[in-house]
């Protein structure tokens, strides 16, 4: 058998390596390069989250890619620990394009995928309270209790739930319990339930940059905690811009059922 077909694929394996050896190694020189300014601080040596701009929230899709310990880019993704049915629901949300999620439907985005929504988002810091504005997802805000106060016996759940915080250090560590069952964990279809338990740590190493990580505790529909995590940009000098997303939501106005029927029926009349 000859090899005269299997030189140049050798060949293009070959170079395809070194290209992306080459964009790995331009990525992290262009990541040592990248300013890396002492993180400010407050009067009482608090570390400052705000300040004049804005982050950047990545868009990140799929949780699963972002577990910590996991192989990054593996081919499949390792998925979080789900329980039958949100494994279940998980396929059927992929099977239909995740054309259910609720967030197209511009409802808030809740729970640790706020931080993952591609719209920026705002710290404003107080003694007592730390209060998140997001740009996008409905333009919605979650408030962080850090007056030392235990979450209420008596819930009410809602789309962000009830938040306390408290510092370790340098890192903001919050813990949020009351979650409704109208949000998904990600874009990708992972589901969650009403139990769903978050602990997120925020710091901020350099001024530049915001160290995102939560852990996701939810026996309702996972059999073990699992922690994703990534990092967020800072955008100085930038505001919040006026975002609605109801406005002109096409994501609507298209939208079929199953059946590929129109899923919300038009009415007559005004």
């Amino acid at each position: 058998m000859s090899n005269t077909n299997v030189i140049p694929a050798v060949r293009i394996a070959a170079m395809t390596l070194a290209i992306v050896c080459a964009n790995q190694g331009y990525a992290a020189a262009a990541e040592a390069e990248a300013p890396r300014t002492p993180a400010p601080k407050l009067a009482d040596g608090t570390v400052d989250l705000g300040g004049n701009g804005i982050w950047d929230l990545p868009y990140i899709t799929d949780f699963a890619t972002r577990i910590v310990g996991a192989v990054p880019r593996a081919n499949p993704v390792v998925q979080p620990p789900m329980l039958p049915w949100a494994q279940a629901m998980w396929e059927y949300n992929r099977s239909n394009d995740v054309k259910y999620d609720p967030e197209g439907f511009c409802l808030p985005p809740g729970g640790p995928r706020s931080m993952g929504t591609p719209y920026p988002a705002e710290f404003i810091q107080q003694a007592d309270r730390i209060v998140i504005i997001f740009e996008g997802g409905g333009h919605v805000w979650r408030e962080i209790h850090m007056d030392g106060r235990e979450h209420p016996e008596d819930l009410n759940p809602t789309y962000f739930g009830h938040s306390v915080g408290h510092w370790e250090g340098d890192t903001l560590v919050i813990d949020t319990v009351g979650y409704n069952e109208k949000t998904w964990i990600d874009f990708n279809g992972h589901m969650h339930s009403d139990q769903l338990h978050t602990i997120e740590r925020i710091t901020r190493p350099f001024k530049e940059v915001l160290h995102y990580e939560a852990v996701i505790d939810d026996p309702g529909a996972y059999s073990a905690p699992w922690t994703v995590a990534w990092d967020i940009n800072w955008n100085d000098g930038s505001e919040l811009q006026d975002y609605v997303c109801q406005e002109n939501n096409k994501y609507l106005t298209d939208m079929t059922d199953d059946l590929g029927h129109p899923f919300f029926q038009k009415t007559e009349g005004l």
